[in-house]
């Protein structure tokens, strides 16, 4: 008879322990509505991290259905806004494959800008403000691409101004980290990376703020190589676009 006893001891402390797992989950029984709801509440309290635990939750328990789609895009915000910036993007390139016709599907090429338009990745970041242009490059030229594409695909999406201004900032940032890695081979006296450096600006940020010294650092670099004819186009096109003061402004001290 005694044999019987351990088994049923068993079996009792098993359904003792499925009844605490079920009574200890909030979660247990909701709906996807009462999910996507709850999920939507932590949300816009800015309590983000359980904000996603709702999402993946209402996604593993209904994979099909509005509540599921819209999930899928609302976590990528809650990473975003969480400062996961990779699952953020990971999520918004899910959505975008699972989804590529949804209504929404603008926003995530437009979260995925926003999330690389402020990713920093220097530790040193948390510690003081920096110039963007001091960042990676690649990221900056990653946040810019991810807007052209929205820009292109979807030019009448309500996030394209806002997309277009971005762009036109960053393309300015990366003039100037052309500018900065220039004036970096001026000072280690190598005139012919600077010119190089300056004349990338010139053809490729036309219109940015950052031609004006572009010019100025080609015609510094082509006076020191000795290179008389380029130095003076660069000068005519500087003249011609910013008038003599930014011409008189390379003097002696900036190497001249």
């Amino acid at each position: 008879m005694y044999r019987w006893i351990l088994p049923l001891l068993l079996s009792a402390g098993l359904l003792l322990s499925g009844c605490a797992t079920t009574a200890s989950d909030p979660t247990a029984g909701l709906s996807a509505a009462e999910l996507y709801a709850k999920a939507r509440e932590r949300l816009d309290a800015g309590a983000y991290q359980k904000a996603i635990d709702y999402y993946e939750t209402l996604e593993s328990r209904y994979p099909f259905g509005d509540y599921a789609t819209q999930a899928q895009l609302d976590v990528a915000y809650a990473y975003y806004r969480y400062n996961e910036p990779e699952s953020a993007i990971a999520a918004a390139d899910r959505f975008i494959k699972l989804h590529p016709r949804h209504p929404a599907v603008d926003y995530a090429y437009y979260l995925k800008g926003l999330v690389n338009f402020g990713l920093k990745k220097s530790v040193m970041d948390k510690l003081y403000t920096r110039d963007l242009a001091d960042y990676d490059k690649t990221i900056m030229q990653q946040s810019y691409d991810d807007f052209a594409v929205l820009v292109k695909r979807f030019p009448d999406s309500s996030y394209a101004p806002d997309a277009i201004k971005r762009m036109v900032y960053l393309r300015n940032q990366l003039a100037r980290a052309e500018i900065k890695v220039a004036e970096f081979y001026l000072q280690r006296h190598a005139p012919v990376a600077a010119a190089n450096r300056a004349r990338t600006v010139v053809e490729s940020y036309q219109g940015s703020d950052a031609v004006k010294r572009a010019l100025q650092i080609m015609i510094i670099a082509y006076r020191k190589l000795e290179l008389d004819d380029l130095a003076r186009d660069a000068e005519r096109v500087l003249k011609l676009n910013y008038g003599d003061q930014a011409l008189s402004e390379i003097t002696s001290a900036s190497g001249s």
